[in-house]
């Protein structure tokens, strides 16, 4: 057993040696200095936070909690770096049962390459505290970079390692767009239940796919139809407002509270579209029949709703039925409900015909 453990420590030893060696020439730089994609309030704190301290008072516990998760935040900046590494504490040090540590609270690099953004490599973290190359041997050459941050964990602090020789700043190109963000509202799929890494979250794709700016408000089990949420997606002069909470919500909140929801929506933003989306047809509900018929009455609820919205003279507002989100076959969730990397592919795929249609 001693002689176990002494391995073990020689083991370590060589390790964070080889670690520090590979450090010697890099140089670490506070993320929050450069730009900070999908957040309502770009300045608020916490800094990696989706809900801000001055809400905290008027929002459910739940909320705060999982507003705290950084899914969908991003950092752009530019280097001429042949190595880009990354130093980063989450928040609680969560791990889930049914999702990758990396999609739970690792981070996802993409670089601007050829005109489109083009996937890195994945920064895997530890427990905790992480301290990891994500590319090195590269070309010096001035790149765009776009750093996503973790889905299901927040950040405490993040810092980007660069050579010591080379030059980090603030992005050149304003790609993505941000002038007039997506902002999307949904449960915990919309947040990225259950990617393999941050980049491959719905709203995430879209943004690279459209290269317009994303916020993403989805709260694992708890999009209740919450007016506050309305409120600070009120405050963001979107493109397009786009709707996913019907998978938590029930049917009564549904027809309850759909209405408020959208004035406060149109009270500061008369024309903005509004994308509704029905539950999906999830896999395994021709088996199960009480899910089924959860389903059906939450999707009468919404359609039941947009029809009266309609009929009360609501404009630009749309519809996406639930029955094409998820491929034929399932074999595009983890468990059932929560989409891997094909089922965000697909999911993206209905979405963004009507997201380009609507939005100018």
């Amino acid at each position: 057993m001693k002689f176990k453990l002494i391995i073990i420590v020689i083991l370590y030893s060589c390790f964070y040696s080889q670690l520090i060696d590979a450090r010697e020439g890099t140089k670490f730089y506070d993320a929050s200095q450069f730009q900070i994609l999908g957040k309502v309030y770009t300045d608020s704190l916490p800094v990696y936070s989706r809900i801000p301290d001055f809400k905290k008072d008027i929002m459910r516990q739940a909320l705060i909690n999982l507003g705290n998760n950084s899914a969908g935040i991003a950092i752009r900046f530019r280097s001429n770096s042949t190595s880009i590494w990354a130093k980063w504490t989450a928040l609680y040090g969560n791990s889930m049962n049914h999702m990758t540590d990396t999609g739970v609270k690792g981070l996802d690099l993409y670089c601007y390459e050829n005109n489109q953004w083009r996937f890195v490599r994945s920064g895997r973290p530890l427990v905790k505290e992480t301290t990891t190359a994500i590319i090195e041997n590269m070309e010096s050459k001035d790149r765009e970079y776009m750093l996503y941050l973790p889905l299901y964990d927040g950040v405490e602090n993040l810092e980007i390692g660069i050579d010591s020789i080379s030059y980090i700043s603030s992005p050149r190109l304003q790609l993505p767009e941000i002038k007039n963000p997506i902002v999307f509202y949904g449960s915990s799929i919309l947040q990225g239940g259950c990617a393999s890494r941050p980049g491959m979250a719905a709203t995430n794709i879209i943004t690279r796919r459209l290269n317009i700016e994303t916020i993403n408000l989805g709260f694992s089990g708890n999009a209740f139809v919450d007016y506050e949420i309305a409120e600070m997606m009120a405050d963001v002069d979107a493109s397009a407002y786009v709707l996913d909470y019907v998978p938590n919500a029930s049917p009564e909140q549904i027809l309850e509270k759909t209405e408020e929801f959208v004035r406060i929506l149109r009270s500061k933003h008369s024309s903005v579209p509004l994308i509704f989306i029905e539950d999906p047809e999830f896999t395994h509900a021709i088996f199960d029949k009480e899910m089924a018929k959860e389903i059906k009455d939450k999707n009468e609820a919404m359609n039941t709703m947009f029809n009266i919205l309609k009929k009360k003279g609501v404009k630009n507002i749309y519809l996406i039925k639930g029955d094409k989100l998820l491929p034929e076959g399932g074999e595009a969730t983890v468990d059932g409900i929560h989409c891997t990397d094909t089922g965000f592919e697909h999911y993206v795929g209905v979405l963004l015909p009507l997201l380009k249609k609507v939005i100018k």
